[in-house]
């Protein structure tokens, strides 16, 4: 079904539901962007002082809203309980929901699954996400080598798959779910219904004024424009609908789009992987993994007190690059510096390694970089982190530059396809960004290289040693 066939739907859903809209409507049009439904303005009079849409309160689909409709649906209240902590999240929760309501349009009398909500009848008219790179083919995921969206895409389909095999392991034992789901006399569920369901979730989740994360009917149709050319804004009112609101200082024009903001601060990345496009001329930020060395005495001991993310997040700023990640200072200091790890007891008994900087104990990565700014060799160690993230950039555009010298590898994707498109624009953007990560840190280790905190210390161990300094930061 196109865009043609599926615009007049939610239209018509909208009426039935009480969805109040105030001079905007949802149709289909064809531009350079491909046929798509967009909300535009239409000749109707515009109210000034009201929201362009407002969608009933209990028509969100939330973490809470789930949980309302479970206490009237037995089916959706057992899936909900049998995955245990996985519903007690908004994403679970809202994954599970949409999952038995499509069920409930697929099947037949007499095991209809699922009671019949408002969303039965959106979730069959919602535009299908499957250009988002979850859907992509083996082939076009192998474009997205060289870039960060290859470790993102790996890691993401991986986390689908586990959370698919529970789902399944968690529920065979109920009736109708074996009969419906898992019979394998029956179509049943797949692998890419779950991925469906994922990015349909991805894809149109809000961050909605007091409720959170979660999905808004009608006002999930909004395209996305970034910086001045958004249009409107989502928000909640007294009563706790949601609404959709024009700009301060915007106005509409008959047929002018209507649109939102998918994030102004994601970055290129972000927005191929959750969107299936990118819509911006830098990458703005990118994050990189990392690992801790072999030759590290203590890795085994940091990778199991780790809870940051094992990486680091390259960003614009104030035109340079500036990073973040707690995990880069972890990597970056050792025993002789202070880093230390003890197995305690806890209070039930168990025996948990804990981490400390000399004597004071580390609850998390972020408090060892403020314990290392207080140290006299915090020169040093800042120079550290830059060779470590100099070394990693570099890593990172050589592996893009061997995807770029294999080009026949790619020529079958050449003649059309999004995923061929996408990705050179994401190669591009992140190699401009690196690049200029590399220069910039340059200058920041030169600076540093200057101090005589590290002059001195670079002397001292060449002085004890004989040799250079083991930190060799050429």
């Amino acid at each position: 079904m196109d865009a043609e066939e599926l615009a007049p739907r939610p239209v018509s859903w909208a009426d039935l539901n009480d969805v109040q809209r105030n001079g905007v409507s949802i149709h289909s049009v064809e531009d350079d962007k491909g046929k798509r439904i967009v909300m535009s303005s239409r000749p109707d009079p515009l109210q000034q002082e009201k929201p362009l849409v407002t969608v009933p309160q209990h028509l969100i689909l939330s973490l809470e809203t789930v949980w309302v409709y479970a206490k009237s649906d037995r089916q959706l209240e057992e899936v909900l309980n049998a995955v245990g902590d996985f519903a007690r999240t908004a994403r679970g929760a809202i994954l599970i929901f949409l999952l038995l309501q499509i069920s409930h349009n697929a099947s037949a009398r007499p095991d209809k699954v699922a009671v019949s909500t408002p969303w039965s009848q959106y979730v069959m008219f919602v535009p299908p996400e499957d250009s988002l790179p979850t859907f992509w083919t083996e082939g076009e995921r192998a474009l997205a080598a060289g870039t960060s969206l290859q470790a993102a895409l790996d890691s993401k389909l991986r986390s689908l798959e586990r959370e698919f095999v529970h789902l399944r392991d968690s529920t065979s034992s109920i009736g109708w779910c074996q009969r419906c789901w898992w019979n394998a006399g029956t179509e049943g569920l797949s692998f890419d219904d779950w991925k469906g369901v994922d990015s349909m979730y991805r894809s149109r989740a809000l961050d909605l004024p007091g409720t959170g994360h979660a999905m808004v009917p009608y006002i999930d149709m909004a395209n996305h424009a970034s910086g001045d050319d958004t249009v409107a804004l989502y928000d909640t009112d007294v009563d706790g609908n949601a609404v959709l609101v024009l700009r301060e200082g915007k106005t509409l024009q008959t047929d002018g789009e209507v649109t939102i903001t998918y994030g102004d601060d994601k970055g290129a990345c972000e927005m191929l992987f959750s969107y299936g496009f990118i819509g911006m001329d830098s990458a703005r930020e990118m994050f990189l993994d990392l690992e801790i060395p072999d030759d590290d005495p203590l890795k085994l001991a940091k990778k199991t007190v780790a809870k940051s993310a094992p990486g680091f997040k390259l960003f614009e700023s104030g035109g340079s690059i500036d990073w973040d990640g707690d995990f880069v200072w972890l990597v970056c200091v050792n025993e002789e510096d202070g880093l230390r790890f003890r197995l305690l007891q806890t209070i039930d008994g168990e025996r948990e390694l804990k981490m400390f900087w000399n004597d004071k104990e580390i609850s998390r990565e972020s408090n060892l970089r403020d314990l290392l700014k207080d140290e006299q060799l915090w020169d040093v160690f800042q120079l550290r982190a830059l060779a470590t993230l100099q070394n990693r950039v570099e890593q990172q555009l050589l592996a893009l530059e061997k995807v770029k010298a294999s080009k026949s590898s790619m020529h079958e994707f050449q003649e059309g396809g999004h995923p061929y498109l996408h990705m050179m624009e994401l190669r591009e953007l992140e190699e401009k960004l690196m690049l200029q990560a590399y220069e910039d840190f340059e200058h920041k280790t030169n600076a540093l290289l200057a101090s005589k905190v590290v002059q001195d210390y670079l002397a001292s161990a060449n002085k004890e040693k004989g040799a250079p300094a083991e930190d060799d930061f050429t």
